[in-house]
């Protein structure tokens, strides 16, 4: 897990990697938009006047449309990234059933993350309840304002005091190291391909008889630009479920530094596991939770490691000591 380099020469490597691997998201925004230039190009079986209808013709008139699209795509990205800045939290809080709570309704909550942001230097995020029987907690924001941290009420019935700081703790390390930012940047750069992808292929086989018309390289262009499309939505997702997988090991570590209790974070997720699952809450969400049962084809989409790798890392790394079999 962390035993060559420490946990602070890792969070930083980490947080190298998801920067390149975010700026790498708006990369794929322009091949997106080359992709569609392609699909809307072969679609209509249009092309400049002079140009023959072969794929060569296709390529270079998308090519071309890059010079005004490229930087509209560009833009958009931006807008939704704004959009996204500003009203993400009330979004949320609204599709999961959250709502800030106060000192006076929550004294046990915030005393304990007032004590762990004191210990660790950091401005106390708002906290937020979930009325959710599931076992979970996440947190949210894209800047120090706006950092807030949402458990649901079947944690805060399940979990004992040591339990709920680990866990507290685990978020709070998400915050400290970035990945709250990170991860919300992926995510909502990772929905415009999703849903770009959705409306052009939706219009492109409603246009597929006019381009078969086409003798030329009509078809050949819109297959190259849907493939285009498809490959950049994988990505996207893959970088996505990089960012969670390999972050969740550091967050562990983080409040096991933090607590000095192993026991309480391997004890936390043994009651968390299987019963994590938030049912109003969209993929997004769920790869912001201290655990995300989606797991997904065969496991090859999980965003988060197993519980039982994670326990084994904090038994083999941090000084753990996992219960024995029942």
């Amino acid at each position: 897990m962390l035993r060559a380099y420490g946990l602070y020469t890792h969070i930083r490597a980490n947080e190298i990697r998801s920067r390149v691997l975010v700026a790498g998201l708006f990369g794929l925004v322009l091949v997106l938009a080359f992709g569609i230039a392609l699909v809307v190009r072969g679609t209509g079986a249009h092309l400049p006047a002079g140009m023959p209808p072969v794929l060569g013709s296709y390529l270079r008139a998308a090519a071309a449309d890059m010079l005004w699209l490229g930087p509209l795509a560009s833009a958009a990205a931006f807008l939704w990234l704004l959009i996204a800045y500003r009203f993400h939290q009330g979004l949320i809080d609204r599709t999961v059933g959250a709502r800030a709570v106060s000192r006076a309704e929550a004294p046990d909550l915030h005393r304990l993350l007032e004590n762990l942001c004191i210990a660790r230097g950091l401005p106390m995020p708002a906290l937020h309840v979930a009325d959710d029987p599931a076992l979970n907690a996440f947190a949210t924001g894209l800047n120090p304002r706006q950092y807030a941290i949402t458990v649901t009420t079947g944690l805060m019935q399940a979990l004992d005091s040591r339990e709920m700081e680990a866990v507290l703790a685990h978020e709070l390390t998400h915050i400290r190291n970035d990945d709250v930012r990170t991860m919300m940047i992926a995510v909502v750069i990772a929905g415009i391909f999703a849903f770009a992808a959705e409306l052009l292929f939706r219009g492109a086989f409603q246009g597929r008889g006019e381009s078969r018309r086409d003798k030329g390289g009509a078809m050949p262009a819109v297959l190259i630009g849907a493939a285009l499309i498809v490959t950049v939505w994988l990505l996207s997702q893959l970088i996505r479920f990089g960012l969670s997988r390999s972050r969740e090991y550091v967050a562990d570590a983080g409040a096991v530094e933090l607590t000095k209790n192993p026991d309480a974070m391997i004890t936390a997720l043994l009651k968390i596991a299987g019963r994590g699952e938030l049912a109003r809450a969209p993929s997004g969400v769920m790869e912001l939770c201290v655990d995300n049962p989606r797991s997904g084809f065969f496991d090859l989409f999980a965003t988060h490691p197993s519980i039982d790798d994670r326990i084994a890392a904090l038994t083999r790394y941090a000084g753990g000591h996992a219960p024995l079999p029942a």
